[in-house]
């Protein structure tokens, strides 16, 4: 936890929640031990959305479609989403979840790895929502700078590791060691890329906002 989970408790008491679909699905999503993003990054992707009305988003890792269906709620109607998931036994889950709400026209799915399904896409985006392999993130930036419009916005999640971003590596368990430097190393890069203009926020597992120059 990098914010005291009391403030945390208290500022998800005062959301006024999701429709009742997003609402069940994020129940089933947390009883099957499907990683979604939390309370507090919802409402800050919705207001995202809402203030950037983006027409073309990429989400790099779909799950069940939690996020995907949000943004499309969210964003405007006639919004085109691609979103790319690459673990099987998820695809199908997502795609009926795309069909229960009435998105699965909006929304394309991809299958595969994504760091090879985003050097086939050629359109450019308005918003990307990076939400996939922490130690790709790095590998997946150029990317995500040649896809963004400029003004665009790319979005990534979860990227303090519950706060372990500011340990020595020396401090981390050994396998966790490769995530834990190229996580630092993609905040740098974010941080100082001549393209963009980013900020780092300790909200839910850490959030970077990073608008394409």
């Amino acid at each position: 936890m990098i914010v005291d989970e009391r403030f945390v408790t208290y500022i998800n008491s005062l959301d006024r929640g999701n429709t009742e679909f997003l609402n069940q699905l994020e129940r089933q999503a947390l009883s099957d031990q499907v990683p979604i993003i939390r309370r507090e990054m919802q409402s800050l992707l919705k207001v995202l959305i809402t203030m950037k009305q983006p027409k073309r988003i990429l989400e790099v890792g779909t799950a069940v479609g939690f996020s995907t269906i949000l943004m499309g709620e969210y964003g405007p109607k006639d919004a085109e989403i691609i979103t790319i998931e690459k673990y099987e036994k998820r695809i199908p889950i997502a795609r009926e979840n795309f069909k229960k709400a009435g998105l699965d026209q909006r929304i394309t799915l991809l299958e595969g790895d994504a760091l090879e399904i985003m050097g086939t896409l050629q359109e450019p985006f308005d918003f990307i929502f990076m939400d996939a392999a922490k130690g790709q993130y790095i590998n997946f930036l150029e990317d995500c700078l040649r896809l963004l419009k400029v003004g665009g916005v790319l979005l990534s999640d979860n990227v303090l590791q519950d706060g372990d971003i500011i340990e020595s590596r020396f401090a981390i368990n050994r396998r966790n060691r490769t995530i834990h430097s190229r996580m630092r190393e993609y905040l740098y890069t974010i941080k100082n890329h001549e393209q963009l203009t980013t900020a780092v926020l300790p909200l839910g597992d850490g959030v970077t906002i990073s608008i394409k120059m």
